[in-house]
C-alpha cells in the first residue's frame, strides 16, 4: 500500500508543538483533543502512513502530569449512536476507552454527560459507571447556545453545570466521537475555576480540518463526510484572516464558538490569547505529508465509503436522508461516482449473474476476489476463502474445509441453536478452517494469510449479518454494502 504521510515526522512536531503550548501557558491547562484520542481509524485512512495509536503515543510523553475526562453526549447515549469503524455505541465505547486508558497508565478522572435533559438512558449509564467507581457529571443545554454569550458565561449558563473536580496540571478532554461536547467541557470549567479563582487555560489538540491545506481538499472533504450527521461545513477561518491577513481552513462549529471562548478568556484574563480558531489548535498534520495525490486518493476513497455506509444506515433506520444527500454532494464537488469504489461493479455483476448476494474483496495489492451464495456458505464467507486462497497461492479448485468438519457445524446451528439459515457466516469458517488445519498443511497456510487481508475493501450486494461485518472489521478491513436485505422480511438479525 502507499504510503503518503510520514509519522515519525508528524510524532516530532506535533509534540514539540504542544510542549511549547504547555510551557507557554499558566496555571491548569484543558487540552481538547479534536477527533479519538486511541484508535483515530479516520486519519489512518485518509492519510496513509498514519498511526492510529499518535495521540496516545504523545500522550504518554506527559502522563504524570495529566488526567483524562471523557464526555459523551446524553443525547447520543439515547439515540444508541454508534461508532462506524468499530459498531459498538457511544457508551460502551466510553467503557472500552476507560479500560485501554488504565491499561496504558493514563489516569481517567471522570466522564461528563454533556446536553443533558433526564434521559433515562443517560441515567442508567450514570448509575453503571458509578457502580464501577467512575466520577459523573453533569452538564446541561444552555438556550441560544453559542449566540447568548451574557447567558452562557454567567451562573444560569455554565454556572448551571456541575463543576469536574481535577487534580492534575493538563486535564484532557476526549469523547468517543464528534459532536459530544468536548469544547463546551472545557469551556464551562474555565468559567467553573475562575469563580473559584484558580488560574486556568485552554488549547486544542486538532487534526481535522487541516488548516493549511485547501478549502476543497480531499482531506478536508473526508473530515465533511465523516461528520455529515453533524452538518459540520469547513470554512475559511475570517478571524485568523482579518488578524494575520493569511487563509486558513477551520470549521463552523469552532468559528461559531469563537466569540464565547473570547469572552470567557477576557472575564478571566482581562483579554484574550487567541486571535482565532486556528490559534487555539495545534496541528502540524499538514507538514507531514509526503504523497499528496496518496492522500488525495485515499480521501476519496473515504468519502465513498461514507456514502455506502449512510445508504445502508438509512435502510436499517441509523442515518438520514440528510447525510446522504450532504455526502452525494461531496462526492460531486470531487466528480466521483459510486463505481470508483473498485470492489463494488464486481460484487454487482456477480450479483447479477447469479440471482443471488454477491461479496467482492479488492486487496491491497489490487487484486479482486469475489464470492457467491452456495449451498455450504454465505457470500462474505465464500469471498473470506477465496481470497485467503488467492493470497496463499491455493488453485481455486482445491476444498479447504472437509464436509465432515461442516456438517456438525449446521446440524448444531439448525438442530440445537434454532438457527433457520444452515449456511455457514464468516467466523464459523474460519472456526472450520482452523480445526482442519490441525490435519490440513494446505489449510494451515490459508489460514496463515489472515493478517494480509488488512486494509482490504469490501463490497457486499446486501446488507451484512452483525456477525459478518464485524469480523471483516476485525480483520482490518473496511466494509460497504448495498442497502438492500437478502430477504424480504422486517425483522432481521
Amino acid at each position: 500500500m502507499k504510503i503518503g504521510f510520514d509519522n515519525e515526522t508528524y510524532l516530532t512536531l506535533q509534540t514539540e508543538k504542544i510542549l511549547e503550548r504547555m510551557q507557554s501557558v499558566g496555571g491548569k491547562l484543558y487540552l481538547e483533543f479534536g477527533g479519538k484520542l486511541f484508535d483515530d481509524y479516520h486519519a489512518s485512512r485518509v492519510l496513509p502512513g498514519f498511526q492510529p495509536d499518535s495521540k496516545m503515543r504523545m500522550l504518554l510523553k506527559i502522563r504524570d502530569q495529566a488526567e483524562i475526562v471523557i464526555a459523551i453526549c446524553a443525547s447520543d447515549i439515547e439515540k444508541n449512536k454508534r461508532r462506524g469503524d468499530l459498531g459498538i455505541t457511544y457508551d460502551l465505547d466510553v467503557l472500552r476507552l476507560i479500560d485501554t486508558f488504565r491499561e496504558i497508565g493514563l489516569y481517567v478522572g471522570s466522564v461528563v454527560l454533556t446536553q443533558y435533559r433526564g434521559q433515562r438512558s443517560a441515567d442508567n449509564f450514570q448509575k453503571k459507571l458509578e457502580s464501577l467507581g467512575v466520577r459523573v457529571y453533569r452538564h446541561y443545554p444552555i438556550e441560544n447556545y453559542p449566540s447568548d454569550v451574557s447567558l452562557i458565561v454567567s451562573p444560569e449558563g455554565f454556572g448551571r453545570n456541575e463543576y469536574i473536580e481535577t487534580t492534575r496540571p493538563v486535564v484532557v478532554v476526549t469523547a468517543p466521537g464528534p459532536g459530544s461536547g468536548k469544547m463546551a467541557t472545557c469551556l464551562s470549567q474555565l468559567y467553573h475555576e475562575h469563580e473559584r479563582g484558580i488560574e486556568a487555560d485552554y488549547a486544542k489538540f486538532e487534526t481535522f480540518p487541516i488548516w493549511n491545506l485547501p478549502l476543497k481538499h480531499p482531506v478536508n472533504l473526508a473530515y465533511e463526510a465523516a461528520t455529515a450527521d453533524l452538518s459540520d461545513v469547513n470554512m475559511i477561518d475570517p478571524f485568523h484572516l482579518e488578524a494575520y491577513g493569511k487563509t486558513t481552513v477551520n470549521y463552523n462549529r469552532d468559528v461559531e464558538i469563537f466569540p464565547v471562548l473570547e469572552a470567557i478568556f477576557k472575564r478571566i484574563h482581562g483579554a484574550c490569547r487567541y486571535k482565532s480558531p486556528t490559534d487555539m489548535g495545534v496541528n502540524m498534520a499538514g507538514y507531514a505529508i509526503i504523497d499528496d495525490e496518496v492522500c488525495r486518493e485515499a480521501s476519496r476513497q473515504e468519502i465513498l465509503r461514507r456514502y455506502f455506509i449512510a445508504r445502508s444506515g438509512v435502510r436499517q433506520g441509523v442515518a438520514s436522508e440528510a447525510e446522504v444527500q450532504k455526502l452525494s454532494t461531496l462526492m460531486k464537488s470531487l466528480n466521483l461516482s459510486p463505481e470508483m469504489r473498485p470492489c463494488v461493479s464486481p460484487a454487482l455483476a456477480l450479483a447479477a449473474k447469479t440471482g443471488g448476494p454477491a461479496t467482492a474483496i479488492a486487496l491491497p495489492d489490487g487484486h479482486i476476489v469475489t464470492g457467491r451464495t452456495t449451498d455450504l456458505m454465505g457470500a462474505s464467507s465464500a469471498a473470506l476463502l477465496n481470497a485467503l486462497k488467492y493470497l496463499a497461492g491455493i488453485h481455486d479448485a482445491i476444498d479447504l474445509l472437509a464436509p465432515a468438519v461442516i456438517a456438525p457445524i449446521q446440524n448444531l446451528k439448525v438442530s440445537h441453536l434454532g438457527s433457520r439459515n444452515p449456511l455457514l457466516h464468516t467466523d464459523e469458517v474460519l472456526i472450520a478452517l482452523s480445526i482442519c488445519a490441525v490435519t490440513n498443511p494446505t489449510a494451515q497456510l490459508a489460514l496463515q494469510q489472515l493478517d494480509r487481508l488488512q486494509g482490504s475493501e469490501i463490497h457486499s450486494s446486501v446488507i451484512l449479518s452483525k456477525v459478518d461485518e464485524d469480523v471483516f472489521k476485525r480483520l482490518g478491513a473496511r466494509v460497504t454494502m448495498e442497502p438492500i436485505y437478502q430477504f424480504a422480511k422486517l425483522y432481521h438479525k
